[in-house]
């Protein structure tokens, strides 16, 4: 097989993966909703549903942009086609960064002030007063929640 059509077929897979990816993905974050709905109530549901979707949606649009390198890279590429793939990288690139900080509920330069020990203490203290909630989310104010 020539070099070129193969590497056709790599960038055609994983636009395909992609996609089946995101497919597939919002069929298993509907069924965790749909436990959680049933075992925590419908607020859990929805938390599941929004954070397991979010990260499948993230998951798709990384391996979309690796399909449009690979396109990119292995065709003939023009001016007019690197500015397009720029274009298209940026515009995933935001949404990437909007829907990591909507699943996370803090902004990557303030991830580091919430620490693996500090959220899973702040996660005990919550179950043992009986609340359920966003363990480890930093507020605006850069107070935990």
């Amino acid at each position: 097989m020539e070099s070129k059509a193969f590497f056709e077929v790599v960038g055609v897979t994983f636009e395909f993966v992609g996609v089946a990816s995101m497919a597939i993905g919002f069929v298993v974050a509907l069924v965790l909703a749909l436990v959680a709905w049933r075992r925590d109530g419908g607020r859990a549901g929805f938390r599941t549903l929004r954070e397991t979707f979010g990260g499948v949606i993230l998951l798709g649009l990384e391996i979309l942009v690796a399909a449009d390198l690979v396109k990119t890279v292995t065709s003939n590429p023009t001016l007019t086609d690197a500015f397009v793939l720029g274009i298209i990288v940026l515009i995933r690139t935001i949404l990437s960064f909007s829907l990591q900080v909507e699943i996370d509920g803090v902004a990557p330069w303030r991830r580091a002030l919430v620490t693996g020990p500090e959220v899973l203490a702040h996660a005990v203290r919550r179950s043992g007063d009986g609340t359920v909630g966003d363990a480890g989310r930093v507020a605006p104010s850069g107070e935990r929640s």
